[in-house]
């Protein structure tokens, strides 16, 4: 299993700040794939990825236990 948490306009789109799912083995890229599929509203144009709180590139391996969180481009003013 590992920790999903989503982030301003994301967590709006998924109704939810975060969410377990069942996980084996896999990278970041697979992970971005299965959340682009389960919630084809997501905006993954400028999204980026952090695993365990360090921002990573698709390539990272996810393993289980892992905290992966999206984190779209904020603005503030």
């Amino acid at each position: 299993m590992i920790h999903l948490h989503y982030f301003a306009g994301l967590k709006e789109v998924a109704g939810k700040a975060s969410e377990d799912i069942q996980w084996t083995d896999g990278t970041v890229e697979d992970i971005v794939k299965w959340a682009a599929d389960t919630y084809r509203a997501f905006d993954f144009s400028a999204v980026q990825v952090a695993v365990n709180e360090e921002y990573v590139l698709e390539t990272e391996s996810v393993k289980p236990g892992d905290h992966v969180a999206f984190i779209p481009p904020v603005s503030g003013g």
